[in-house]
């Protein structure tokens, strides 16, 4: 977005430099991006000064010269040679000094220099119109009106300043999508006055009157939502020509094209105060009427730049009682719009629904300055102000009179936001206290106000046209910006702040988290997706908890329904990459499954949940010379399985065997009652079914209730300063009972001695008897506070050979 300097001057005062003023901007989040000067004339009359003529006496040496002394507010006159006839002392002059360069009015441009004409100095040049570009006449030099403006100014005054031609400048801001309130003059100035605390000069409308009633139209709104205000007027009697010179380079300033005076007023107003217009010619106006309404999908419609469009149904448009004029906020029509031949017009001024306008937009691919300020959110309270500012300015470079009254149809006004806002926070978020009257003058300044003013709080009410400050973090950012971040010392410690509230278990964290330990560990993350065959969910149904969800309208019946386990998508990456040669596979998935159950009221619900996969085929290491390749075992996933749940500090565990329709053998993790992970070697049938003939060991985490186990916390404990103590049981038990059991029962017979239990050697025999397995069992045993007696170990260990006996029916081998 473009502003001009002089521009905003009409705004507010600014003796601040354009390049002052970028800073100021920057620093109040509306960055700056280039200042670029634009000359009123060629040059800008840089190197042009006024001055008066001392002494004029003839050229000694040439009958057409003059010898004159000039002031130009230097130490010393300067010697001037001049040729004009009219040149006499006196006189108030334009004075080219030397160094300037000269851009004529034809010809080529040309540098001032000191010089001897005809054996006399002159160090500089009395100018005429058509050597500085200002006109062409070139019957002698310009001569300023001694009462005049020119009285009042010092000699050496720039001659740009003398005739009001003093360069602009362009000021581009990066404007971003929160800040269409500063996508104006006024907005921006609206900016400058709080930074600055200056007061805001807004132009006057009191001039504005309504002259006659003689073309009134009848205006009706049927959609109020897309359109929430609408206003017009009439004006009669106008005259389209080309603009004065004072609009077209306002509109030159910012890199608009000039095109004729009631069209440039309409723009003029969308950047002097940020509210679009649109002119119709009322002449055009079929039926007196102007309705702003959709129109049927396909209705077809030629705009401005003389495409024909087909409308979709959600187009709003602002039609007469015939046809329609022009798509809403967006852009105008071809048969409806301002002409040379146009002497009547109706004026628009309104406030469109955001969302509605950049649908439109979207759709037929248009941008322009009047849809980017709607779709954004514009102010919806200055739409009569913007209409009277327009309606005299046409006025004054057109002619004509205001022929209706002002129309303003407005049913239900947009309320201001209210925000509660406490102090505590503004202190925390900015990192400095701030003073309270000061944060009350920034926000006034703002034109937010404060109500409820407590000694903790306060009501921030926050006009409509601030779309992008609807939070208590929004209200302490303004605060911050317009404070100053400069004004922040940099504490000793950096540290952020929020007012949001995130959940204790971040699942993108965690998800991170466990992502870089398979890789870590050397699988591969797959990304596949969640349409399936129906067959796989069929070959699994008394594993599942609902009904498939099945698509209305697939792409094959062979992605038909939605996956409810991630089982086939690993099993088909497999397959993929072992058809390609790759034969030692460990990867993992997160995704989700689906599926569907009937209510008690026959209602449907539909429930999805996220998963976590591990597979892993082929050999533990590629085969090389200095090993042999040695097949992957249940054991290198448990592992696996483990680290993930030691990440999440998942520390103890019952265990089951897991489902035999999915698992040749396995087991599933138990935590509070409820399964967190299953694994084992893939059910040979389920390899079938995607003609996979290699054994596959699969994993597959709830990972929903994984999260709900995840414990951010450490705890640390002192390493031991005394020694642990082995002791090694074997027993004969029933084959029926698992290991799980027997380190349970010995966990809850030793609670403060007991650190490890583990198995390193089973054994069956029919010197066993029949169904009787032999498991020999070690046991570490510290205590954190002596060392150990063979007193106190011979007692613990008794009272765990006593337990497996009594609960377990083990016999001790001794």
């Amino acid at each position: 977005m473009e502003v001009s300097y002089k521009w905003l001057q009409e705004f507010i005062e600014l003796p601040e430099s354009p390049e002052d003023v970028g800073k100021l901007l920057t620093a109040t989040g509306l960055e700056v991006e280039g200042i670029e000067k634009i000359d009123a004339v060629p040059g800008g009359l840089e190197g042009i000064v006024i001055g008066q003529v001392l002494t004029c006496t003839k050229h000694p040496d040439a009958d057409k010269l003059s010898l004159t002394t000039v002031d130009v507010g230097a130490d010393q006159p300067l010697p001037i040679v001049c040729g004009a006839p009219n040149v006499a002392a006196g006189q108030k002059v334009v004075v080219a000094l030397v160094g300037a360069t000269l851009h004529p009015t034809s010809g080529e441009s040309f540098q001032i220099k000191k010089a001897k004409i005809r054996g006399s100095a002159s160090e500089g040049m009395i100018c005429a119109e058509d050597e500085i570009g200002l006109g062409t006449s070139h019957a002698g030099i310009i001569v300023l009106d001694p009462n005049g403006p020119a009285s009042q100014l010092p000699n050496g005054t720039p001659a740009a300043r003398y005739f009001n031609l003093e360069a602009d400048y362009q000021i581009a801001i990066g404007l971003t999508p929160n800040r269409i309130d500063a996508a104006s003059h006024l907005g921006t100035a609206r900016d400058l006055k709080a930074l600055l605390n200056r007061p805001l000069r807004l132009p006057s409308v009191d001039a504005f009157a309504i002259n006659n009633t003689d073309l009134t139209l009848a205006i009706q709104v049927d959609d109020v939502t897309a359109c929430p205000r609408y206003a017009g007027l009439t004006l009669s009697g106008l005259t389209v020509s080309e603009s004065p010179d004072w609009l077209k380079q306002r509109l030159l300033s910012i890199g608009l094209n000039p095109i004729n005076n009631i069209v440039d007023v309409t723009n003029f107003v969308c950047h002097d105060l940020g509210q679009p217009l649109h002119a119709f010619d009322a002449d055009k106006i079929t039926g007196g009427q102007v309705i702003v309404k959709t129109l049927p999908e396909g209705t077809p419609f030629v705009t401005l730049d003389g495409v024909e469009r087909k409308l979709i149904a959600t187009d709003l448009m602002i039609c007469d009682g015939e046809k329609p004029m022009c798509i809403a906020g967006v852009f105008g029509g071809q048969h409806s719009g301002v002409s040379a031949q146009t002497t009547s017009i109706f004026l628009e001024s309104a406030y469109f629904s955001p969302a509605s306008v950049r649908k439109t937009a979207q759709h037929h691919g248009l941008k322009t300055d009047a849809s980017f300020r709607f779709e954004r959110g514009i102010d919806p309270n200055i739409t009569i102000f913007a209409l009277k500012r327009a309606a005299l300015l046409i006025q004054e470079v057109a002619g004509g009179t205001v022929s209706s009254a002002i129309t303003d149809l407005y049913p239900t006004p947009i309320d201001a936001f209210r925000v509660p806002v406490r102090y505590r926070n503004i202190d925390r978020l900015i990192g400095v206290k701030i003073d309270h009257t000061e944060i009350h003058r920034i926000l006034e300044a703002l034109d937010i106000q404060a109500e409820s003013v407590q000694e903790d709080s306060f009501m921030a009410i926050v006009p409509p046209y601030r779309v992008d400050v609807t939070r208590e973090a929004d209200v302490i950012e303004e605060i911050l910006r317009i404070y100053g971040l400069d004004n922040i010392p940099l504490s000793a410690n950096l540290a952020a702040d929020s007012l949001s509230e995130f959940p204790k278990t971040d699942p993108d964290q965690w998800q991170n988290r466990v992502g870089q330990l398979m890789a870590a560990n050397g699988f591969y993350e797959i990304l596949t997706l969640s349409l399936t065959r129906p067959g796989y969910n069929d070959a699994i149904r008394s594993s599942l908890t609902g009904d498939d969800v099945t698509l209305l309208n697939p792409l094959s019946d062979e992605l038909s329904v939605m996956r409810q386990t991630l089982l086939f998508s690993a099993l088909e990456t497999l397959v993929y990459n072992l058809n390609r040669r790759q034969k030692d596979l460990k990867t993992f998935e997160f995704g989700k499954v689906y599926h569907k159950v009937k209510l008690e009221d026959g209602a449907t619900k539909y429930i999805e949940r996220m998963r976590m996969s591990l597979a892993i085929i082929g050999n533990q290491n590629p085969e090389s010379w200095l090993q042999r390749g040695q097949p992957v075992a249940y054991h290198d996933l448990a592992t696996a399985v483990q680290r993930i749940l030691n990440l999440f500090r998942v520390k103890s565990f019952e265990t089951q065997p897991a489902d035999p329709a999915l698992f040749q053998y396995g087991l599933t993790y138990v935590v509070n009652k409820k399964p967190v992970v299953s694994l084992g070697l893939v059910n040979a049938k389920l390899t079938k079914l995607v003609d996979l003939k290699q054994p596959v060991f699969y994993a597959d985490f709830d990972w929903q209730a994984l999260l709900k186990l995840a414990s951010g916390k450490t705890r640390y404990e002192e390493v031991a300063k005394f020694p642990e103590v082995r002791r090694d049981l074997s027993l004969v038990i029933d084959k029926t009972i698992s290991f799980e059991q027997i380190s349970k029962l010995a966990r809850q017979t030793e609670r403060k001695l007991l650190r490890t239990i583990n198995v390193f050697d089973v054994y069956e025999g029919e010197n066993l008897g029949e169904g009787k397995k032999s498991y020999s069992v070690n046991f570490m045993l510290q205590d954190t506070t002596q060392t150990l007696t063979d007193v106190a170990i011979d007692k613990t260990m008794q009272r765990l050979m006593t337990a497996f006996e009594q609960e377990l029916g083990a016999v001790i081998r001794k």
